[in-house]
């Protein structure tokens, strides 16, 4: 059916939304003639409108006058149950996410499944979410085609009018009152103008912090709608935020946008989409992670985000001294103990997502290298596995290889070592017709645990078929092959 529609589901949060946008871009371009719909949240959908690509929205009650219309695609992009259950009833050619009938769940879509197997096990991972999203029917080079606007100049001429965004989803992902408040101060005495923003549950630590700041009027925590939200954040020169909804409207329409990357956040993933944004993020080993076990309410890592020393950096943002353009050298921007300044871009030859180091000192031994490393290595082997069907560029693992060689070279030593006991603890499973125990990939080196989460999930997914043993032993070979 040449004019069936297309059907996005999407009933997470805010930030989801708003990271599905890429996709409603892409598929737009792909399929100019072909309608595009949309079931989201209203509550979210509606004040996002000015900001969304041109599609039509759907709320979740009409499910129903939907799974009698045919389809040409359905897309699931939630892990809600309902949303599977809804995807599964749809008429469609076409389906991609998780579909749910009766008590079983299957996820279609190679890329989809990938993004699944990262629940818990996301330390290496260097995709982002809004690509994962895409990339089972949108290839690289079309992202690599698309332009994304740059983010607005500052407009100084009294100072920098900047929005501190109080909250998040998760405590651990934000700082406290008094933060906001010493780093309001900061900015003041460099001659900026803050304001505290949140919702409406914010309101307490926005009055808390801009008491602290000595500017008790500064706290517009609850005072927006989000539709009026979206509009003032429009008018700021920078806003600094934790990983949150609001960071990803305001990076998307256009305002400067520093992301302080605190707690079990991984920026790969969720941080602002388009080129140009900033995150700070710490250095420690564990960044990145799923969730804290050292100290799941108050992570360690936020110790390192210092206000005045953000303030200081946020100042050189807004001042364009240095003008920060793609390839600007690290060395323009301040070095903050502890933590590590990025940019992010689209320059790598596939078109995806990619984040670039602007602080923070390189060594050949230096631990970020290695596992930065160990991650690119991962992500080229992910996408010449997972496109080998399709008529993408093919990336140049070689290379990876290489410098994961060179970097970390105890790496590929210790993937050589193991991976002969992944594979006999495979074949015996094979043999005896057994699934593979609960504790198969949490049981390998955290380095193989990209490769071993994604191939337990994509066996017990295809309820261990003889077809899916087959994809597994050839993902193993491969490797093995290369190693």
């Amino acid at each position: 059916m040449p004019d069936a529609p297309n059907l996005i589901i999407q009933l997470q949060r805010m930030g989801d939304l708003v990271l599905s946008f890429p996709l409603l871009v892409w598929l737009k371009a792909a399929e100019p003639d072909r309608p595009l719909w949309v079931l989201a949240e209203p509550a979210f959908f509606k004040p996002l409108m000015p900001l969304s690509p041109s599609v039509v929205f759907f709320p979740p009650e009409a499910a129903d006058q939907l799974a009698r219309t045919p389809l040409h695609r359905v897309i699931n992009l939630s892990h809600r149950p309902e949303a599977a259950r809804i995807a599964s009833r749809m008429r469609a050619d076409h389906k991609l996410g998780a579909l749910s009938t009766g008590d079983a769940t299957r996820i279609e879509g190679v890329w989809q499944l990938y993004r699944a197997s990262l629940v818990h096990n996301n330390r290496h991972n260097l995709f982002h979410w809004a690509d994962l999203n895409a990339l089972d029917i949108i290839s690289p080079t079309a992202m690599r085609r698309t332009a994304w606007p740059s983010p607005r100049l500052p407009q100084l001429t009294r100072g920098g009018r900047v929005g501190l965004f109080v909250g998040a989803s998760e405590a651990a992902k934000r700082p406290e009152p008094a933060f906001w408040g010493a780093l309001a101060r900061e900015l003041i005495l460099r001659g900026h103008k803050p304001v505290f923003l949140g919702g409406e549950s914010e309101r307490p630590s926005g009055t808390a912090a801009a008491c602290a700041a000595g500017i008790p009027r500064s706290n517009l925590c609850g005072n927006f709608r989000l539709d009026e939200l979206l509009r003032f954040l429009r008018e700021l020169d920078l806003l600094i935020s934790p990983d949150t909804g609001p960071m990803h409207i305001s990076a998307w329409g256009g305002t400067l946008t520093l992301n302080l990357s605190m707690g079990p956040v991984n920026a790969w993933e969720t941080a602002p989409f388009p080129p140009g944004h900033f995150i700070l993020r710490p250095t420690a080993s564990c960044v990145g992670c799923w969730r804290c076990t050292r100290n799941p309410e108050s992570p360690p890592c936020r110790e390192h985000f210092q206000p005045a020393r953000i303030a200081f950096l946020a100042h050189r943002l807004l001042s364009g001294k240095p003008d920060p353009k793609e390839g600007g050298k690290a060395e323009q921007f301040p070095l903050i103990p502890g933590l590590e300044l990025m940019r992010t871009r689209r320059v790598s030859p596939l078109g995806l997502f990619d984040l670039e180091f602007l602080s923070g000192k390189l060594t050949e031994n230096s631990p970020r290298n290695a596992r930065s490393a160990l991650g690119h290595f991962w992500r080229q082997w992910f996408l010449t596995r997972l496109n080998r069907h399709t008529q993408s560029q093919t990336p140049d693992l070689a290379s990876a290889a290489c410098r994961l060689a060179e970097f970390h070279p105890r790496a590929l030593p210790l993937l050589h070592a193991h991976l002969p006991r992944i594979q006999a603890e495979c074949a015996l499973a094979l043999r005896r017709n057994t699934p593979l125990p609960e504790e198969f990939w949490r049981g390998t080196p955290p380095l193989l645990r990209p490769l071993t989460g994604y191939l337990q999930l994509l066996l017990e997914n295809g309820d261990y078929r003889r077809d899916v043993w087959k994809e597994t032993l050839e993902h193993l070979e491969h490797l093995a092959a290369l190693l």
